[in-house]
């Protein structure tokens, strides 16, 4: 019962906070210019975009690390390329219009070079979107409290834990936990609070600064909206967006 209720609150959280990020995206394309999608996966977000504001497929460019899924998203039509955030981008200064890294930001090893190389990458103007867990929330506090690894976390490097619970899993029951693996996808390295990441962000050079929140546990569902705009340093994800 505990843990249906909190895959329900799971559920809305990344709804609402994907629903934020792919509007900020949208945007910030609206009126043209080059998109760079860190973690591109198999291509999904040029579909989206090509759904909502018509996005040309020339303007839209990729870097994923995993092999097989830069080959699904190059069998589609998908420009990404084979890449690896935690170095330098491969590209020249100034070139994209907007940046995004959706749910990528925790899976680095070297998060903060990756946000410096994404403001070399943007034009003037070009806006950053970024969806990340935050590490601050009540819910971590009280599972770390309790002897327990709390989901947003850095994972153990055991399935076997996994399976018994000693992390509190609020993700999709499909979701299979690769940890012991060469290549992990799902492991979270370096999590940020809502704080640290919006004042990095401030530090290197952003400005325009927005920070949401979404998911303040155990809240209900309903009463929500008003907690993550009362209080969004402690919410479970939250969106920055930060224009260069």
């Amino acid at each position: 019962m505990l843990r249906a209720y909190f895959k329900s609150l799971y559920k809305r959280t990344m709804d609402e906070a994907y629903g934020l990020a792919a509007r900020e995206i949208a945007a910030s394309l609206a009126e043209g210019g080059n998109c760079l999608d860190c973690g591109a996966g198999d291509g999904y977000w040029l579909g989206r975009l090509k759904e909502t504001i018509n996005f040309p497929d020339k303007q839209y460019l990729g870097i994923e690390w995993d092999r097989r899924l830069v080959d699904l998203a190059q069998a589609k039509g998908a420009p990404v390329l084979k890449g690896d955030l935690n170095r330098s981008l491969p590209f020249e200064d100034e070139r994209f219009s907007c940046v995004f890294a959706l749910s990528v930001l925790e899976h680095l090893l070297n998060p903060c070079h990756f946000m410096q190389e994404a403001f070399r990458v943007l034009k003037p103007g070009g806006r950053l979107v970024i969806l990340t867990p935050n590490i601050s929330t009540y819910f971590t506090a009280l599972l770390i409290l309790l002897g327990k690894m709390p989901s947003s976390g850095p994972h153990p490097d055991s399935n076997s834990l996994m399976k018994t619970e000693e992390v509190f899993k609020v993700s999709s029951d499909e979701l299979q936990w690769d940890t012991e693996t060469d290549t992990p996808v799902h492991r979270h390295l370096v999590v940020f609070s809502y704080r640290v990441l919006n004042r990095y962000l401030d530090s290197i050079g952003f400005s325009k600064l927005k920070g949401h929140g979404f998911g303040l546990y155990p809240f209900p569902n309903f009463v929500q909206p008003v907690f993550e705009r009362i209080d969004p340093y402690h919410c479970h994800q939250m969106v920055f967006v930060a224009e260069k």
